[in-house]
């Protein structure tokens, strides 16, 4: 699984996902990180640039050349998580601290939903 989120540069979640100016963006196998890569996305600065609705086409852009399934940050705007909603990206809410151990967290839980009973969507 693929999660993208903003950092520090000490590698904790860095609040809001929309003005982060960089994000990692993990591979997760196995409950384990096999792949993250750091970019300064610069998304605090280009925040307010461009014409309307710019901005979430830049990261919608980033997200769908990266490959991310899901974003985890302390912070995602409502638009935002619409737009994401549509791409199929799940959103994590709440995050805080180590990000690569968030990355982990968030993965294994679409493992468990995955593993829970009831009706499968169709191949």
């Amino acid at each position: 699984m693929v999660i993208c989120v903003p950092v520090t540069p000490e590698g904790t979640v860095d609040g809001g996902f929309g003005r982060a100016p960089r994000v990692a963006v993990f591979r997760v196998e196995d409950g384990r990180v096999v792949a993250a890569d750091v970019h300064d996305v610069r998304w605090d600065e280009l925040h307010d640039a461009g014409p309307e609705g710019s901005h979430h086409a830049r990261i919608a852009r980033f997200l769908i050349d990266n490959g991310v399934e899901g974003v985890a940050a302390g912070h995602v705007g409502p638009p935002m998580q619409h737009t994401m909603a549509r791409m199929g990206v799940r959103v994590w809410l709440g995050a805080a601290g180590d990000a690569r151990a968030v990355a982990i967290a968030a993965a294994a839980q679409v493992a468990e939903s995955a593993d829970a009973p009831g009706p499968r969507p169709s191949a």
